[in-house]
């Protein structure tokens, strides 16, 4: 399951300015133009044809300490993360971690906790390519500015490339499988090279953007810096807090399938970054990344399998 690692060249990032921002009607406009006028409405939608694996699985976590894992934090005060000019330095790796990432025991057992007041990420040494990842986590009881009284907020980043802190300083390049209370499976371009592909509905209730994933809605790609930077996702199906959840990412070159708890919530294509001249390059494979975003939260049970194929993702009636 180990590749050859890699990097591409950056380019810069702004910030999603619209997030946790209600949809103004110059917004709804916007979307309608893109995704049409019908409103999404519900689906369920069951996983087929899930995918056997085709050699061992391997642990992530390996349950005593962070072994094969390296930290990364973003800017003492992450109420300046999204600033195109944040007058901060990152921490990066200047100082120790112990106390932002550590294995501890819940429940009677082990697992990798994220305190979560200084934004930055976990990333695994591992260059991924073709793989059925899955994870459990939970939340901690602990919330941080500048996210207080705000869902509480992680992330599964996959498809990780380029330099530490590339992104607002705290992250680095990728795709995001959004762990956020309501929100989990949600998909978000991490980094202004980065791009993907989904389906869409409008969705007038939801903050900007007002778009949800819809099997068989109309195609939209989702680029940091613009309108669609990220679409919800298809439903929430995130157990009540103090539960554990499982997440299941599957991946095969540039597309992928998000399932939370069993559901599928999201599907996306077209994986790519582009360069400076606006060239794009399929983006298959890289390593992942747990986020730090303002909520406590544990992992644990982190494996990959390696696969073939993608599930089949079908709408029942």
């Amino acid at each position: 399951m180990r590749q050859v690692a890699f990097g591409l060249a950056l380019l810069g990032a702004t910030a999603p300015l619209a997030a946790q921002a209600p949809t103004t009607p110059a917004q709804l406009a916007e979307a309608r133009a893109l995704v049409g006028d019908a409103v999404a409405t519900p689906q369920t939608l069951v996983l087929a044809a899930v995918p056997r694996a085709t050699g061992p699985r391997i642990t992530l976590f390996n349950g005593r300490d962070l072994t094969g894992w390296s930290p990364w934090l973003g800017y003492p005060d992450p109420s300046v993360t999204y600033r195109d000019r944040p007058g901060a330095t990152a921490i990066g790796t200047s100082r120790s971690t112990a106390g932002d990432f550590a294995v501890r025991r819940i429940e009677g057992r082990a697992a990798l906790w994220v305190k979560g007041e200084t934004w930055g990420a976990l990333v695994h040494h591992a260059d991924l390519r073709d793989y059925h990842l899955r994870l459990q986590y939970r939340w901690g009881a602990k919330r941080w500015a500048p996210r207080l009284g705000q869902p509480p907020n992680n992330g599964l980043l996959y498809h990780t490339h380029g330099a530490p802190g590339a992104v607002f300083g705290t992250w680095q390049p990728s795709v995001e499988f959004e762990i956020m209370q309501g929100s989990t499976g949600m998909a978000v371009a991490v980094g202004r090279d980065v791009r993907l592909r989904t389906t869409a509905a409008l969705d007038p209730s939801l903050v900007s953007p007002p778009v949800r994933y819809r099997h068989g809605g109309r195609p939209v790609e989702i680029v940091n810096g613009t309108l669609i930077w990220n679409v919800e996702n298809a439903r929430d199906a995130e157990r009540p807090a103090g539960q554990w959840n499982t997440l299941d990412l599957y991946v095969l070159g540039d597309r992928a399938v998000h399932v939370v708890n069993g559901v599928p919530v999201m599907v996306v294509e077209g994986l790519a970054t582009v360069d400076a001249a606006g060239k794009r390059m399929p983006l298959t494979h890289g390593s992942v990344q747990l986020q730090s975003e303002g909520a406590e939260t544990w992992f644990r049970d982190i494996t990959v399998e390696p696969i073939d194929r993608l599930p089949k993702v079908v709408a029942k009636e």
